[in-house]
């Protein structure tokens, strides 16, 4: 039988190396990654695949880049386009990949682009909002600081985190026009500082990981009468010891088969391991262990979850271990790749 071939894009910060994005070769047998190419691209902070497949999305210093993905995971570059305005930290698009979202860090703003279904390429900018309001913490979230932004898998609200403010906006989008119009707030605990946000694969619960609360929050969403519903179920540390004092959740990333969360844990240095529950949507936390580096600022399973790798930001490695699911544990498993920088890893199985 013919192994799966798969490849990983990691996304990295230029300091004197254009090369912002890495190219490997995954052996999923081993959990090993193999550098096989790098694109030239500045300060990639994020990058994200369309739906289809079919091409990569990156940000950049200049705003965002679109590349194909060729059969043997290469990328060829399509185009670039402006987000008019600061660099940003987080891309998404929608389900039918009709248009690209931009989270921006440091000017609080969204940025919605038009797509090309056939070629990929970005289009003109369709809407632009700015997130108002104050926070608490001097310095730090005093202000808003957009950190993600998902679409519901029924592909009709965005929801855009902002760790500034402690929100999650949430706006209905026009499928024609690629305009915002806000319809609801999910008001995060106070200093929590909400920095990512996934989706359970069937839609139904929607996991929030807060940056200096430490914790996973567990929300159902439902739509009744035209508008969506999102109610808190339950609040789950991603860390050994509940505290906000020096330690700030990173990374937070589902499994392929949807049945496991992964979280990552700054200061403590650590990822966290949980189940989840398919009915219920709630998490078990199974291990929450040390990743042998500094700033574990992206994490991942393997497609096959039996292996997971740690980008750590600081200590300028990647790391990766063997996922022993009955002991509930991870054990190193080969020796660390330096990588300036890393941002983000995505996983993708190249098509036959």
């Amino acid at each position: 039988m013919e192994k799966t071939k798969c490849v990983a894009y990691v996304s990295t910060y230029t300091m004197g190396d254009n090369h912002g994005i890495k190219i490997y070769d995954v052996d999923l047998e081993e959990g090993r990654l193999t550098e096989k190419a790098e694109v030239e691209i500045t300060n990639s902070s994020y990058v994200t695949i369309s739906h289809n497949g079919k091409f990569l999305y990156s940000i950049t210093d200049f705003g965002v880049e679109c590349f194909q993905i060729m059969p043997d995971g290469d990328l060829n570059f399509v185009n670039k386009a402006s987000i008019n305005g600061m660099r940003g930290c987080y891309l998404s698009t929608d389900y039918d990949d009709k248009f690209l979202f931009c989270a921006g860090y440091h000017d609080g703003k969204i940025t919605v682009l038009r797509l090309n279904r056939e070629t990929g390429a970005v289009g003109e900018i369709t809407d632009e909002i700015y997130h108002r309001g104050l926070g608490s913490v001097a310095e730090r979230s005093f202000r808003p600081h957009i950190s993600c932004v998902k679409m519901t898998r029924d592909n009709k609200y965005l929801c855009a985190a902002d760790l500034g403010i402690d929100y999650v906006n949430v706006y209905r989008l026009n499928q024609e026009r690629g305009v915002l119009n806000q319809v609801d707030i999910i008001r995060c605990d106070l200093n929590s500082a909400p920095r990512h946000l996934k989706f359970s694969e069937d839609g139904k619960f929607l996991y929030i990981v807060g940056e200096l609360k430490n914790c996973i929050d567990v929300y159902t969403y439902h739509e009744e009468n035209g508008l969506p519903f999102f109610d808190l179920i339950q609040s789950i540390p991603t860390t050994n010891r509940y505290q906000m004092q020096g330690i700030a959740a990173s990374a937070l990333n589902i499994s392929a088969d949807g049945k496991y969360i992964l979280a990552s844990n700054a200061g403590e240095n650590s990822v966290t391991l949980f189940e989840i529950d398919p009915e219920k949507g709630t998490l078990t936390r199974m291990f929450c262990l040390p990743i042998s580096g500094e700033y574990p600022k992206d994490a991942a399973l393997f497609p096959d979850n039996q292996h997971l790798v740690s980008l750590n930001h600081e200590s300028d490695t990647m790391t990766f271990f063997k996922v022993d699911h009955d002991m509930k544990c991870i054990v190193m498993n080969q020796k660390e790749i330096k990588i300036k920088q890393a941002n983000c890893i995505i996983f993708h199985l190249l098509q036959d």
